[in-house]
């Protein structure tokens, strides 16, 4: 005997309820895995926790970061609930992680229980709500409908929520567009009016972010070149793919469709040859490389001739490490493409000689910006990033200050020592990634800024956000790309950077092969930084213009690769000892000095290393 959507619903909650699982064969399958997820998660059908709900700060400040979504999904908002009005419905739009950010009600919904709980700031993920359209999708990516018993707890069985997922330009989740009904309501063509919102969110958001770039609208047939079924891709001057939406991911499905591929890797036409057609303004043919053909249209075609890239300069430092050679190219092509890099590392590996690379290698003719984030002193980061109007506070300078951002602006701006910046100034930095615009302190007119941010940390960032100290969102806005150069002691081009720091230090100085493997024993746990000082004292102690074994105290050449040479080392605590008393005992300064950690200081002056 067949049963009823509302009777295999029925014996599905009475098995939840009774036995905590989730029946597969009573259920549609992504209700059955969100129930089943709901399950491991801790929640209990019988007993809700109460709802999430934030701060109107929190919520200010969610909102403000994600302004260009917001405007263009309240758009859309407006226009599906105008196709649905009177039908007892609520349009809601959430973050990618469940917080609801704004809502549209019909007054005969407003005048629900479930009005009252479904605001803007509560939380609607499914560890907080159990199974619901917004969470789900919130989860899984996925547009789904869960009506009426099929919500994990009971409190929510009056409803039927239809939601559908928005992607950004990038491909990520940004956000989720939700229609919810008393179950009475329930109309059959709505999931569909709320997948077409969502898609002409995304294709807004995508059009957007690449504005100035050249964008391919494809279709197999020409007259749905304007429609949300059209497939779009962003190309830079040069050919290279920026991004593609997700229709152009299912056209183009088995093809080369990723960042930083050309477009002759998916058609049979060179980029030039599609330029020049296109300036007529008219449909094209283009055929991919697998034989399928699209009728296409280009956007936003300068009229200019591509010029080559030319190759990115040779970098100022040793890399003939295949790590080290590996994430030079990485930076390279990412500098070129402007994406955000974050540069991790041990003191003293080279992060900012790296940093320096990538602003030479994107070719940008701005300046290159460093900013020691540690040293911004916290009254006064916001006026030094983004500048202040005269008079804007006590001490402002006169005729006011442009900030580090505008000075970088065309150029490259590099966060140093990123996981010490304080948590009042991680969030006016998300606030300025959302959209680069400059807003001084005391007024002035916001400026849009044109800048290749780069950042570099020694420190652990997972551990600084599970401690509270570091913003989990800003982090994964730094480190679209991330490049770990490798510590001194596991490099294999040792003896080829020694030899390069000692031509910069004295160029007529050499050091010969038993030095370079009696100073390759050592830990160095300042790194390069480190080495060079070394080398620099060498030079300053010895007459000959040559560091061998002898020079450094060790007779001869070492036979235990992983011995430590004691003589060298007692030189270096030696050193240390020298520079702290010349800094009247500051740990801090007797470390920058010398380019090393201040554990390394603190190791020198112990009891055991004390002469």
């Amino acid at each position: 005997m067949l049963l009823s959507t509302e009777d295999r619903l029925l014996r599905a909650r009475t098995v939840l309820e009774r036995k905590g699982a989730a029946p597969e064969d009573l259920l549609p399958a992504s209700i059955a895995e969100s129930w089943t997820r709901c399950l491991a998660a801790g929640l209990d059908p019988h007993n809700p926790p109460p709802l999430q709900t934030v701060g109107e700060t929190t919520l200010r400040e969610a909102r403000q970061r994600r302004d260009l979504l917001r405007r263009l999904a309240l758009c859309e908002m407006d226009n599906l609930y105008h196709q649905i009005a009177g039908s007892n419905f609520m349009i809601a739009f959430a973050a990618a992680d469940g917080m609801l950010l704004d809502t549209i009600t019909d007054p005969s919904f407003s005048e629900t229980a479930a009005a009252t709980s479904i605001r803007p700031g509560t939380l609607w993920t499914e560890t907080n709500c159990g199974t619901n359209a917004l969470g789900t999708v919130a989860h899984t990516g996925k547009a789904i409908m869960v009506h009426g018993a099929e919500h994990f707890f009971a409190r929510h069985g009056g409803l039927t929520c239809m939601a559908a997922p928005v992607f950004d330009a990038e491909g990520a989740l940004a956000g989720v567009l939700d229609a919810s009904s008393d179950c009475r309501s329930r109309q059959t063509h709505t999931r569909a009016l709320v997948s077409m919102a969502a898609t002409q969110i995304e294709n807004g958001l995508f059009r957007e972010c690449h504005r100035t770039d050249v964008l391919v609208a494809l279709h197999s047939r020409a007259e749905y070149l304007h429609t949300l079924s059209a497939g779009l891709l962003a190309l830079d001057p040069g050919g290279m793919i920026l991004a593609a939406n997700s229709q152009a991911r299912v056209l183009l499905n088995g093809l080369p469709i990723g960042r930083g591929r050309r477009v002759e890797e998916l058609f049979c036409c060179r980029f030039e040859d599609l330029l020049a057609a296109s300036r007529n303004n008219e449909t094209l043919r283009l055929q991919d490389r697998v034989g399928s053909l699209f009728a296409a249209r280009l956007e936003n075609v300068r009229v200019i001739r591509p010029v080559a890239v030319p190759p990115p300069p040779r970098p100022g430092f040793v890399a003939d490490d295949p790590a080290v050679a590996a994430a030079v190219g990485r930076i390279e092509a990412a500098a070129r493409r402007k994406l955000p890099i974050l540069l991790r590392g041990e003191t003293g590996t080279g992060k900012e000689q790296l940093a320096r690379h990538a602003h030479q290698a994107s070719g940008r003719r701005g300046a290159f910006v460093p900013v020691n984030c540690a040293a911004l002193p916290e009254s006064l980061a916001e006026a030094e990033m983004f500048g202040h109007s005269e008079g804007a506070f006590t001490g402002a300078r006169r005729h006011g200050a442009a900030g580090l951002v505008l000075e970088a602006d065309g150029g490259t701006l590099f966060l140093d020592e990123i996981g010490e910046m304080k948590l009042p100034l991680q969030a006016m930095m998300l606030r300025l990634l959302d959209d680069w615009t400059v807003r001084p302190i005391g007024g002035g007119k916001p400026r849009k800024a044109d800048v290749l941010l780069l950042s570099a940390t020694n420190v652990d960032l997972a551990d600084a956000i599970a401690a509270g100290r570091f913003r989990s969102d800003l982090f994964y806005r730094l480190n679209m790309v991330e490049v770990t150069l490798p510590p001194l002691r596991g490099r294999d081009d040792f003896g080829a950077i020694a030899r390069h720091l000692l031509r910069a230090i004295a160029p007529d100085w050499r050091i010969d092969d038993d030095a370079i493997a009696a100073l390759r024993r050592l830990s160095w746990p300042g790194n390069v930084r480190e080495l060079h000082s070394v080398l620099t004292r060498l030079t300053l102690d010895g007459t000959a213009g040559l560091i061998d074994a002898e020079t450094i105290g060790v007779p001869g050449r070492p036979t235990h690769d992983h011995d430590d040479a004691p003589p060298l080392r007692a030189m270096l605590h030696k050193r240390i000892r020298s520079v702290f008393d010349e800094t009247t005992g500051n740990i801090s300064e007797t470390a920058r000095r010398l380019g090393v950690s201040r554990n390394t200081v603190y190791r020198a002056l112990s009891k055991e290393n004390m002469p």
